[in-house]
């Protein structure tokens, strides 16, 4: 499915569009082909995201076999935003998913509306965020998916009270790819990637905890993910590159609390990569528990966990959440 921008911004009522929220103005539109849910929030003022880039099509792959499965792939954002999942008993607490797909898409269902709604169930109010890939020509791209995740959480932080949350309570989550986006807000929440664009921007976007998920941390080969790097920094990064994009180089001094999760069997993203940020954030003296699995594979979300010890870590999770002080 192809979907143009003008498209997605200039749809109306009669052609079947949905009420969907671009930050600071509330538009009936046609909403963007995904996420198909019922509530849309666009990070940036009218939709549009700092840096020029010409329109371009959003695409959406459906990549399972089963017609009874969903597991789409999209690329092509223009248009950042976040799916929101609001429960029907609130715990008062955020989660901000930032799902993988190695920079190439974003994946929609086994790492973004699968893991959302376990969450709602469990009281959290859930924002997936559909964030801009560093390999489709934006300005200052290595940094594009970091500003779109700051944007998301500041939003978030400064829309508590409509959402019914405590401002305080937002958590991030992201898995592979989006595991390294997850892991760089928590270590740069406070760095400047993009330049102020309203008083949202004057939120602090650190997250009250961060779990990365069999993340891509490292930019160093051998540890990298090759196609995340590449898709990150290009076919030939320099050192400086890589280091300025490895955020176990960039822990602060007060890092936010961290779950982290691999599996030892994981051939596409080392788990060498969730040890370099779990001694990281052990230098820094960060609160931490980690888990590490036998079996699991890369990419196991919750749908291919059935039969796998790897199958109680959103529990474990769950456990170290209100541990941390995340919810009651």
């Amino acid at each position: 499915m192809r979907f143009d921008r003008r498209s997605m911004l200039m749809g109306t009522l009669a052609a079947g569009g949905m009420p969907w929220r671009a930050e600071g103005m509330m538009t009936m539109s046609a909403a963007p082909p995904l996420p198909d849910v019922s509530e849309v929030v666009a990070l940036w003022p009218g939709g549009i995201a700092p840096g020029p880039k010409a329109p371009f099509a959003e695409v959406v792959d459906e990549r399972s076999k089963d017609p009874a499965i969903q597991d789409r792939a999209i690329h092509g954002i223009s248009i950042p935003r976040m799916a929101v999942f609001r429960p029907a008993r609130p715990n008062g607490a955020a989660v901000l998913i930032t799902p993988g797909g190695g920079y190439s898409w974003v994946v929609v269902d086994k790492e973004g509306y699968e893991m959302a709604r376990w969450l709602t169930a469990r009281g959290f109010t859930v924002f997936v965020l559909f964030y801009r890939l560093p390999g489709e020509g934006w300005v200052n791209a290595p940094d594009a998916p970091l500003a779109d995740a700051q944007r998301a959480l500041r939003l978030i932080r400064q829309r508590a009270d409509s959402y019914g949350l405590d401002p305080a309570r937002v958590a991030a989550m992201g898995f592979s790819a989006g595991g390294h986006v997850c892991a760089d807000l928590s270590a740069r929440f406070a760095a400047q990637v993009y330049a102020p664009v309203d008083a949202t921007d004057a939120v602090s976007a650190r997250p009250f905890c961060a779990a990365p998920i069999y993340p891509v941390i490292s930019m160093h080969m051998p540890e990298a993910h090759a196609g995340s790097r590449r898709n990150l920094l290009g076919d030939a990064p320099t050192l400086a590159q890589e280091i300025a994009h490895s955020p176990h180089h960039h822990i602060p001094a007060d890092p936010p609390p961290h779950f982290l999760c691999h599996a030892e069997d994981d051939r596409s993203v080392p788990v060498a990569n969730t040890l370099l940020l779990r001694d990281a954030l052990k230098a820094k003296g960060a609160r931490l528990e980690t888990h590490l699995f036998e079996l699991g594979g890369h990419g196991f979300g919750l749908r291919f966990t059935a039969g796998k010890p790897v199958a109680i870590w959103p529990e474990l999770w769950l456990g170290w959440a209100r541990s941390a002080g995340l919810f009651a």
